[in-house]
C-alpha cells in the first residue's frame, strides 16, 4: 500500500492506508515493472480531495490556482486559467457555464481515454455550479464518462443531489445511506461489473476537508486536542505585502484563534473517511489482481491556511500554504519510497494520466507536460520545467457586507471577526522558479501595480517582500517570464526559457 502521505495540517492517516508526514510529497510507491511488451495496458485512478493543503518543504507540487472550480477546470483540461478561461466558482466566471461544456469539456482528458477504450467512472464533487438550472441541470453528463454520479454544486456531506447518469437522485441525512465520501465506495461496484478485457479509469473525488467539515459520526470526537501549527507565518503581520494581507488585525483575536482551530480539527476528522474510503479501494484492487497493474495519485485541487499572516481560514492567496498540494504516485515501473524534487503542477496530471495510457502527446493540446519521465526514468525521457505559472481573478461583491459595514464595498469572505480573504484587486500572476533559485515574483493588477517576491531558500514561510533589495535585472527577467507565461498555450507553456 501506500507510505508516505503529506500534510501535517490537514489530515492524519490511520494504520494500513496513510501515514502524514509533516512535509510535502511526491512518494512514489511499490508495484511490479511496466515492460514495454506488456499487451495489457495499465489502469488508472485518480483521487482528489477538496482544499487540502500541507506543511510547507520536501518534493514540489502546485495548483496553477487556488480556488475550487478554476483548478479544477486546470486538471480536466491540463490547461493553465487563462486558457480554458474559468475565473471563479460561479457562473458568470464561466465555471460549468453552457460555453465551457460546448468549448472545454469534449477535449478533456477523460474523453481521450474513453476514444482508446478505457472504461471510466466518476464519483463526487465536479465543478461548484454543475447541475445548476443555469448550467444545464443534472441531465448534462460530460462526454467520457461511463458511469457518471456527480455532485450537484459544491462540496456537501449530507442533504445533496447527485447526477446519476444524467438522472437526478437526492439524499438526506442518514449517515449509512447518505454520508457522500462512504458513498463513493458505488466505484468498488464499478470494479467488479467493468470488463477485464479492457483497461479501466475511475475518478473520485470526496468532498473532505471542505466545509462544512462535517466528520461521520463515528470520527467526530477524533483530535480532541489538535490545534492549528503555531509555526512559520502563523499569527504574523502581512506586512509589506498586498493591501489585502495588511488588513487583518494582528495578533489575531481570541474568537478567529478559536474559530480556526475547531475548523482545522473538524478537517482532519473528514479526512479519516477518505482513510477508509482508499484502504477499501486498495483492497478491491488486490482481490480482483489489479493493484499491481493500476497507477494511482492521490492529491488535491489546491492548499488551504489556518492563521498565516493572521488570515483565520481560507484559499485564494498566492502563498505556499495556498497553492502546493499533496501529491502521492504508486503504480507499474515506479520504484518504492521516492521523494523526488522535479516541479510538478496540477495542469500536469491530465498530460501525465494521457501518458500512461499510451496516448500520442503530440496531437493533445494542453498546456501541462507528463511527469511520467520523472517518476520512472527507464520508461520515458523527458525534461523538468525551470518555472511555472500561478494566477488567480479576485471576486468582491459590489455592494458593502452588512455584517462588516466599515469595509465598504469590492471585498469577499469576510469572515469571521471581518477579516476578509478576497477582493476585486486580489488578482495577480506569479512565476514561481524552482530550478537554480527557489523564487517567487508575482504582480498584481491592481492601482498600485504592487508587486511582491520571495527567496524561499532564505526565507520558506515568506515572511519577507525584498522586491525593494533584489536586483533591478532579475525583476526584469522575472517580468518578461511572466509576460510570455499569461499569453503562452500549449508548446510553448512548456519551451519558455
Amino acid at each position: 500500500g501506500f507510505g508516505l502521505m503529506a500534510s501535517s495540517w490537514v489530515g492524519q492517516w490511520r494504520s494500513s492506508a496513510w501515514v502524514v508526514s509533516t512535509c510535502l510529497l511526491v512518494a512514489l510507491l511499490t508495484c511490479t515493472l511496466r515492460c514495454s511488451e506488456c499487451v495489457t495496458l495499465s489502469n488508472i485512478i485518480l483521487i482528489l480531495t477538496d482544499d487540502q493543503d500541507v506543511e510547507m518543504g520536501g518534493m514540489v507540487s502546485f495548483t496553477a490556482t487556488p480556488l475550487c472550480c478554476p483548478s479544477r477546470s486546470s486538471i480536466i483540461t491540463g490547461k493553465y486559467p487563462h486558457n480554458h478561461l474559468v475565473r471563479n466558482n460561479s457562473i458568470s466566471g464561466n465555471c460549468s457555464s453552457t460555453a465551457w461544456q460546448k468549448e472545454a469539456e469534449p477535449f478533456a482528458f477523460p474523453v481521450y481515454l474513453n476514444k482508446m477504450s478505457y472504461q471510466t467512472f466518476y464519483g463526487g464533487k465536479y465543478l461548484n455550479q454543475y447541475g445548476s438550472k443555469d448550467a444545464g441541470g443534472v441531465d448534462h453528463v460530460p462526454p467520457g464518462w461511463d458511469q457518471w454520479h456527480a455532485l450537484v454544486g459544491n462540496s456537501k456531506y449530507y442533504n445533496y443531489t447527485l447526477s446519476v447518469n444524467g438522472k437526478e437522485e437526492k439524499h438526506g441525512d442518514n449517515y449509512e445511506k447518505d454520508y457522500l465520501t462512504d458513498l463513493l465506495n458505488r466505484s468498488l461496484h464499478f470494479l467488479e461489473e467493468r470488463s477485464p478485457n479492457h483497461p479501466f479509469f475511475m475518478m473520485l473525488c470526496p468532498p473532505s476537508p471542505h466545509s462544512p467539515w462535517t466528520a461521520a459520526p463515528q470520527y467526530q470526537q477524533s483530535f480532541s486536542d489538535v490545534k492549528a501549527p503555531r509555526n512559520g507565518s502563523f499569527n504574523m503581520p502581512g506586512k509589506d505585502k498586498h493591501w489585502l494581507l495588511r488588513q487583518p488585525a494582528n495578533p489575531m483575536p481570541n474568537s478567529s484563534i478559536e474559530y480556526l482551530d475547531n475548523a482545522y480539527r473538524r478537517r482532519w476528522q473528514t479526512l479519516l473517511s477518505v482513510d477508509d474510503m482508499v484502504e477499501q479501494l486498495i483492497k478491491k484492487l488486490d482481490s480482483i489482481k489489479e493493484l499491481n497493474n493500476t497507477y494511482i495519485f492521490y492529491t488535491s485541487d489546491h492548499g488551504y491556511h489556518t492563521g498565516q499572516f493572521s488570515l483565520p481560514i481560507d484559499k485564494r492567496q498566492l502563498y505556499e500554504f495556498d497553492i502546493r498540494i499533496p501529491l502521492l504516485v504508486r503504480g507499474p515501473g515506479i520504484k518504492p519510497k521516492q521523494t523526488l524534487q522535479s516541479p510538478v503542477l496540477n495542469i500536469d496530471l491530465s498530460m501525465t494520466i494521457l501518458d500512461i495510457a499510451g496516448a500520442n502527446l503530440s496531437t493533445v493540446n494542453m498546456d501541462g507536460q507528463s511527469f511520467l519521465p520523472q517518476m520512472a526514468p527507464w520508461l520515458r525521457n523527458g525534461t523538468e520545467r525551470p518555472f511555472f505559472l500561478v494566477e488567480y481573478t479576485g471576486e468582491g461583491h459590489s455592494s458593502e457586507d452588512p455584517s462588516c459595514p466599515k469595509l465598504g464595498p469590492g471585498l469577499a469572505e469576510c469572515f469571521p471577526d471581518c477579516v476578509c480573504e478576497d477582493a476585486f484587486n486580489n488578482t495577480y500572476a506569479c512565476v514561481r522558479v524552482l530550478k537554480d533559485a527557489n523564487l517567487q515574483y508575482c504582480e498584481f493588477a491592481d492601482n498600485e501595480s504592487f508587486v511582491e517576491v520571495y527567496n524561499l531558500t532564505s526565507d520558506p514561510h515568506e515572511l519577507e517582500n525584498i522586491v525593494k533589495k533584489v536586483d533591478p535585472a532579475l525583476l526584469q527577467i522575472m517580468n518578461q517570464r511572466l509576460i510570455k507565461l499569461q499569453s503562452c498555450t500549449g508548446d510553448s507553456c512548456r519551451n519558455i526559457k
